[in-house]
């Protein structure tokens, strides 16, 4: 239905890859640029992190696949199957990969020889036909993906990080050669000069060390997705007329009565049919106590059953399960693209350009300061190195990762990037007031007929005739006190609802309605207002059922007098928010008087309290609080919220208990998976940290390249150590990102 209401509104649809072979941010506009180059291609995103890019394309073409396909492998880089390479993360070892680096290190590490030559007396150095052979399986065999990726994009015209390592290297090797073939009859043992085969050795060798070390840091990024994914029990328990039988969990199907062993997890969306229980959702919502469950309550698939066996009857299976719109959620997250990487592809466009510039242009200056070839070309190899903008590509994205993913824990599900960027900014918080900052489970506390009306109990069941369809909390309020009284509800015709009004029907072939009180103001059927003061004094939520005459004036019969209690973490949730130096705003359709009453008892201030109001005129009263420049988030539950959680710079979706509506969470960038209003500042708060880790990231990446490249200039730097500190700094901002791990509020 999602899918159906989006197509109706949207004729684009996204399709995702995985692209293998991306190093650095270059990478990263170049797969880009590619993209976009095909033929019906609206947008894109490339994700250097998650291997990923998002496409948008018009509606139609069934080809359209195969085509994003050919433009990744003839930019040069490997099209993969979205999510494949998740997948096999998964079942990969830590020590996955590092095959080609330890050989490099064994092959590597005696051309060091040359280095500590000067101290220890030239007998360290090997002889020229040992550095070669050494030096050459590096460079040619586990140097051959630099020289793959680089020739791709010389042929168009582009530069990255795997051709400044080919072109750095093979200026290192290529002197090295030189030099021993110059040197003639001394190319003996004893009079070798200073080859440089162990730089271009060294420098491939750290650099696969590096890009090792990232691939286990991204495994360890996406943990998070993994552990939801492994969530799935493989087999279910089919409940049939010969009783039990194992099955595949991918033949289940939506109606299917399945038997939930203790100790086992809740193999799809489910409702209790038979037994009791307490279950375990700590994976999927954060909280750590197990919840009773019995006949009629819903489980989530993933969850785990504790010491009762249970009989439950599938509601939802495969894509449509709250564990699997929650794996699409975070992977979405993750494979978004933050507002602020946006400047970094901006930078990344430039910046091999420039480095091949100041790469030739210390070349040109060593030879004019009278230098010889030798000289100038090691310090030029130098910069090439060092400039490799592996980091800057993952500064951002890693973060993202990391920071999506300690949510996810924590039952704070993050939409996308952009929430996640924008969250630590905001000034006013703006709650929705039933089913957010309360119970949600208002009660008829008092029915007060006119003077001259019918009876209490007529009364009560006439209203509870015209709630009958509605699933609204003060509906199912009266429901449950006429049912509590054992009243019969008089048959009810042509109900129509009154959105942010009421509703009205035909009772027992008469016109009746229950009403806000600013229906009844336009209706012109005015309460008694003395009883009005004195109920909402009490701090009561009021209706008014109203009758309708032969010539369709509406007369008021009873007021309805509801209670809501608050959140039991409600206040304190409040009052971290008002530490945190937030405004807090709460938006209800309820009366002033009702709605400053419960704000008093929240702590919330009067003059923050906007009343009265209509569920479509929320998202007006949301754009208002961002006038004065402030950063605004909304807070609510309901599909009425939807409109003000667009409008919201941040809007925030309450799902209690994993529930919640669909189109409240679509609408909302950041959703948490429990009614525990303290996820609010929670999410502010990793939204802070998160930024400051990218913030962070982007510092040292760029401190490494402004600080480096003049240093290599300068003859400062070997190309040794400019590859030691280029491995450094991707290590560097990977192991900064996955510190956020360990965020505990």
């Amino acid at each position: 239905m999602d899918n159906l209401l989006q197509n109706l509104h949207d004729p684009m649809s996204t399709l995702d890859l995985s692209v293998g072979g991306m190093t650095c941010a270059s990478c990263v506009m170049r797969v880009e640029r590619a993209l976009k180059n095909v033929p019906g291609v609206q947008d894109v995103s490339v994700n250097l992190a998650t291997e990923s890019a998002r496409v948008v394309t018009a509606a139609g073409g069934e080809d359209m696949d195969a085509r994003l396909r050919r433009a990744v492998r003839a930019a040069g880089y490997e099209p993969r199957a979205a999510g494949g390479a998740a997948d096999e993360a998964a079942a990969l070892s830590p020590w996955h990969g590092f095959g080609p680096v330890g050989i490099g290190l064994l092959l590597s590490i005696p051309l060091l020889a040359p280095m500590l030559g000067q101290p220890f007396g030239q007998d360290w150095m090997l002889p020229p036909w040992v550095q070669l052979l050494l030096a050459a399986p590096v460079q040619f065999w586990l140097g051959a993906r630099f020289y793959r990726a680089g020739w791709h994009a010389a042929k168009a015209g582009t530069g990255n990080m795997d051709l400044l390592v080919a072109l750095g290297t093979s200026a290192a090797f290529g002197l090295s050669l030189w030099l021993w073939w110059r040197a003639g009859e001394h190319a003996g043992h004893g009079g070798v000069p200073h080859l440089y085969f162990e730089a271009s050795a060294v420098v491939i060798t750290l650099v696969l060390l590096g890009k090792w070390l990232e691939a286990r840091a991204k495994r360890q990024a996406t943990s998070a997705i993994r552990a939801l994914q492994q969530l799935r029990p493989e087999t279910a328990h089919l409940v049939g007329l010969r009783g039990e039988s194992d099955v595949p969990l991918a033949e289940v199907m939506v109606g299917d009565r399945l038997a939930v062993r203790p100790g086992e997890r809740v193999p799809a969306d489910a409702r209790v049919i038979e037994g009791q229980s307490e279950v375990d959702e700590s994976m999927l919502t954060g909280e750590p106590l197990p919840v009773p469950k019995g006949p009629g309550d819903a489980l989530t698939g993933g969850a785990v059953n504790g010491d009762g066996r249970m009989v439950v009857e599938v509601s939802a299976v495969g894509a449509e399960s709250v564990l699997a719109r929650i794996i699409r959620l975070v992977e979405d997250a993750q494979a978004a693209k933050a507002p602020i990487q946006r400047l970094v592809d901006q930078v990344a466009a430039v910046f091999v350009p420039v480095v091949l510039a100041i790469a030739l242009a210390t070349l040109a200056g060593w030879l004019l300061a009278g230098a010889g070839i030798e000289v100038a070309m090691i310090h030029a190899v130098a910069v090439l190195v060092i400039a490799c903008p592996c980091a800057l590509g993952l500064a951002t994205p890693v973060a993202v990762m990391a920071g999506t993913g300690v949510a996810a824990r924590r039952g704070i599900l993050i939409k996308d990037a952009r929430a996640l960027e924008l969250a630590h900014r905001v000034g006013t918080v703006a709650f929705d007031k039933t089913g957010t900052l309360t119970l949600g489970r208002p009660v008829l506390t008092a029915l007060v007929p006119v003077a001259g009306g019918s009876d209490e109990a007529a009364l009560l069941a006439t209203a509870a005739s015209l709630q009958g369809g509605s699933e609204h909390p003060l509906a199912r309020a009266v429901m449950a006190a006429a049912a509590q009284r054992g009243l019969q509800a008089p048959p009810l015709s042509a109900m129509q609802a009154m959105p942010g009004r009421g509703v009205r029907g035909q009772v027992n072939g008469e016109p009746w309605a229950i009403a806000s009180l600013r229906w009844c103001a336009e209706l012109g059927a005015v309460p008694d207002a003395a009883q009005l003061e004195r109920l909402h004094a009490q701090g009561a939520t009021l209706s008014a059922l109203l009758r309708f005459d032969a010539a369709g004036a509406a007369r008021v019969q009873a007021l309805l007098a509801f209670a809501d209690e608050p959140k039991p973490e409600a206040a304190q949730a409040i009052r971290a928010l008002h530490a945190r130096g937030l405004r807090v705003v709460m938006i209800s359709g309820d009366n002033l008087r009702a709605a400053q009453a419960m704000a008093a008892r929240l702590g919330i201030a009067a003059e923050d309290v906007r009343a009265e109001v209509l569920p479509a005129d929320k998202a007006a009263q949301v754009s208002a609080l961002k006038k004065n420049g402030q950063v605004v988030a909304m807070i609510g539950d309901g599909a009425n919220d939807a409109p003000a959680l667009a409008a919201a710079d941040v809007g925030i979706a309450m799902a209690p208990a994993g529930g919640g509506t669909d189109v409240a969470m679509e609408a909302a960038g950041i959703t948490l998976m429990r009614g525990d209003l303290a996820l609010v500042a929670e999410a502010l708060e990793l939204s802070a940290r998160t930024v400051a880790k990218i913030r962070q990231n982007l510092f040292w990446a760029f401190a490494y390249n402004v600080a480096g490249i003049p240093l290599a200039a300068f003859g400062l730097l070997s190309p040794v150590v400019a590859g030691a500190a280029m491995a450094l700094s991707s290590v560097s901002v990977m192991a900064n990102a996955l510190l956020l791990r360990r965020w505990k509020p």
